[in-house]
């Protein structure tokens, strides 16, 4: 396993590589390609950086929502079931609050820069 240079400093060296050498030469549609790499790594930087956390997070809390343990897929397959067999209520307050945390945690991977984020978190 390789431990140094870490995955997230790999990458951080490929977007400085792309902004700061590759992308100065480029034009119109490549440089606009090299925008939309430069976001895709990025994202995967904060998805390994934070991705385990929050589905740990989603995964601990599926199970206090369900009453037992299991891992991330069949809770969420058994949650999602008995949502639309209307064991669990689209309203329930505990419910809301755990896909409510659930897309603060994917928006914050995927769109740190979203601006309704503040106000979603606060």
């Amino acid at each position: 396993m390789i431990t140094q240079p870490t995955s997230i400093e790999l990458i951080e060296s490929v977007i400085r590589f792309i902004e700061e050498r590759a992308a100065p030469q480029l034009k119109d549609r490549d440089a606009f390609h090299a925008r939309v790499a430069v976001n895709a790594l990025a994202a995967i930087k904060r998805e390994i950086a934070g991705g385990a956390a929050a589905e740990d997070a989603q995964t601990a809390r599926m199970a206090e929502l369900l009453g037992h343990d299991g891992d991330w897929a069949a809770l969420n397959t058994e949650l999602c079931g008995k949502i639309r067999d209307g064991e669990i209520s689209p309203t329930d307050p505990a419910l809301l609050a755990h896909l409510k945390a659930s897309i603060i945690d994917q928006v914050r991977i995927d769109q740190p820069q979203y601006a309704g984020l503040k106000t979603l978190a606060g």
